[in-house]
């Protein structure tokens, strides 16, 4: 499994032709404690950039955009009950949304986790 990295804060999984997305452990601190996530319809097509979720916090609401363009195969019903879970485990438990891949060549113009790091520590 490879995990990329948006400068909007996404993660994506692959496996395959699948990505699972979530936001990061970074935004999720930045956004404070979660309080609901609008996640997209499955079988919703998305084009890469394209704003497909939405997550409100105690400080804002704050759009999460796909990072890859292709059909949501699965979203994280769980997150529906307990948005806390995007605070409590971002990066696995907290994931939003599952993406069929259009076009695997969209991951180059991703960040891989030490170009990331990098990123955030920069801002």
């Amino acid at each position: 499994m490879s995990r990329y990295f948006t400068e909007d804060h996404e993660w994506i999984d692959v496996e395959g032709d699948v990505g699972t997305v979530g936001i990061t452990d970074y935004a999720q601190g930045q956004l404070g404690d979660i309080t609901f996530v609008e996640l997209p319809a499955v079988g919703q097509e998305v084009t890469k950039g394209d704003s497909v979720s939405v997550v409100d916090s105690v400080k804002a609401a704050s759009d999460v955009y796909t990072p890859v363009s292709g059909e949501v195969t699965d979203i994280n019903e769980a997150l529906g009950d307990a948005p806390e879970l995007v605070n409590a485990d971002a990066e696995v438990g907290g994931w939003l949304f599952r993406v069929t891949l259009a076009d695997p060549g969209e991951l180059g113009s991703l960040m891989d986790e030490a170009a990331y790091k990098e990123y955030v520590e920069g801002l």
